[in-house]
């Protein structure tokens, strides 16, 4: 049994019969709570649940006490069932189907004819029918390939899809609060499609960037579940992001740290793809570093986010990577143990914010440390609520017309091959019981014992922007 406000209603009928319990037992009460009095939650548990009319304590002990259904006691995941070729109609009728069904994202798609489909599955050395991931539904290459298409990908890019598909990691989330994912691409592939990791990498105008990205969103929506239908996307104000979410490539040869994927454990000459975890948060330097060094600029921008799950990415212009480096931080670890140490909080101030009362103070009173002590020392005593440096990454791209930098509340949560996919290498999968070499599945492991990469060449660093430069 579980206990919903009714603004989620439908959304969670259809999740837990894709769960494969379609009668499990929900009550409602009114929206929202966050932010009301406790004497309006007192009167939500003690009126009526919206949605049905019936008294919400009774509907509690009903669902507690009375004996399950035999439908009630069905488990296993729902998978849907689809087709794999609609009835052929006119290109207009085609299109107002997909927004209909929302397969779409609401801009205009390319229709995935089988010609398509197949000038796609070109671009792998994997079998149309082979089952490639599963995120709430499993799906094969050829679905994946589906998606492609209509995201407007080229063929060459389709092994960056593929990884992304593979990865199982969502760039869209049922949370209210409007999240996005991101991607960062490593490797020899960056150039070889044309991936954009210079001047506005992040931003539009880059076909690879834009397709391989949107591409994800619909992997997740059409083939993996999530958010099939636009009515059951929960963001209240919605996150532009969504559209083709953040995929960009690393300046490797621009950055003063190692590759990304290198410090992940693959070798320089592999090209990775990394996934981070879906967020609603970005921060700018605003390019604010005359004054004082960056680090110290890096961890003003820390501290406007919760303290309750301390993972964070940042992203540097190389100007701004060089600039942290010759302020004595050679290794991207290294910053990220300097900033966990020096994120301070005041305990009233902690305790204060939202998200920590509803995810942190159980913990604190079961007794879990640090928690349990943070709970009893006097408000004005300042904690360090970053506990690990480990949660804090950084990523180089830009074309250095700023010593820019931003934070991403993304946090950083596998690194995948895209080699594995590309259809002039021979894929052997993992034996039975041992990890697989492709992917590396914890933050930080190492999935293989590779042989030790030679650091890469520094580039010699960027001169300072002059007065005819573009930057702020």
């Amino acid at each position: 049994m579980s206990i919903h406000t009714e603004k989620f209603a439908e959304y969670l009928k259809y999740d837990v019969a894709r769960e494969g319990q379609p009668l499990q037992r929900m009550v409602f009460v009114p929206h929202p709570l966050a932010g009301e009095p406790s004497t309006v939650l007192k009167q939500y548990v003690n009126g009526k649940d919206p949605t049905t009319g019936k008294p919400v304590m009774q509907e509690i002990i009903d669902a507690l006490t009375k004996p399950l259904s035999v439908v009630e006691t069905k488990t296993g995941i729902s998978e849907t069932k689809r087709v794999r070729l609609l009835e052929p109609d006119t290109e207009d009728n085609l299109r107002q189907l997909f927004n209909k069904n929302g397969w779409t994202d609401g801009l205009p798609i390319v229709l995935p004819t089988e010609d398509k489909v197949a000038e796609m599955l070109a671009g792998t050395n994997r079998s149309p029918d082979e089952v490639v991931g599963k995120m709430f539904w499993s799906y094969t290459v050829e679905q994946v390939a589906v998606n492609a298409v209509m995201a407007g990908a080229k063929p060459e890019y389709f092994p960056v899809i593929l990884a992304l598909a593979a990865s199982e990691t969502p760039p869209l989330s049922t949370s209210t609060s409007s999240m996005a994912g991101m991607a960062v691409v490593n490797g020899p592939i960056r150039k070889a499609i044309g991936m954009n990791y210079e001047v506005g990498a992040l931003g539009p105008y880059n076909e690879a960037n834009s397709t391989i990205g949107r591409a994800w969103g619909f992997i997740a929506r059409n083939c993996g579940g999530y958010q099939p239908w636009p009515e059951r996307y929960c963001g209240s104000v919605g996150n532009p992001l969504n559209f083709s979410n953040i995929v960009f490539a690393e300046n490797e040869e621009r950055s003063p740290w190692k590759p990304f994927h290198v410090r992940k454990g693959f070798k320089e000459d592999e090209s990775v793809v990394s996934l981070f975890g879906t967020g609603w948060s970005k921060i700018d330097c605003m390019g604010a570093i005359t004054y004082r060094p960056l680090h110290e600029e890096a961890l003003i921008l820390m501290k406007a986010f919760p303290p309750s799950t301390p993972k964070a990415t940042f992203v540097m212009d190389p100007t701004a990577a060089w600039k942290t480096y010759r302020e004595g931080f050679e290794t991207p670890e290294e910053l990220a143990e300097w900033l966990k140490e020096n994120i301070k909080w005041t305990v009233k101030d902690y305790w204060a914010t939202d998200y920590v009362r509803t995810f942190v103070m159980r913990d604190a009173q079961n007794g879990i440390e640090p928690y349990a002590t943070w709970l009893r020392l006097p408000e004005d005593e300042l904690i360090q609520p970053w506990l690990y440096g480990r949660g804090i990454e950084t990523v180089v791209v830009g074309g250095e017309t700023n010593a820019f930098c931003q934070v991403y509340d993304m946090p950083y949560v596998r690194s995948i091959s895209i080699d594995q996919f590309m259809p002039n290498k021979t894929y052997k999968p993992a034996e039975p019981g041992k990890d697989d070499p492709f992917i590396n599945p914890v933050p930080g492991a190492v999935p293989i014992k590779p042989s030790e990469p030679k650091p890469p060449s520094k580039p010699s660093e960027p001169e300072p922007p002059s007065d005819d430069d573009c930057s702020t």
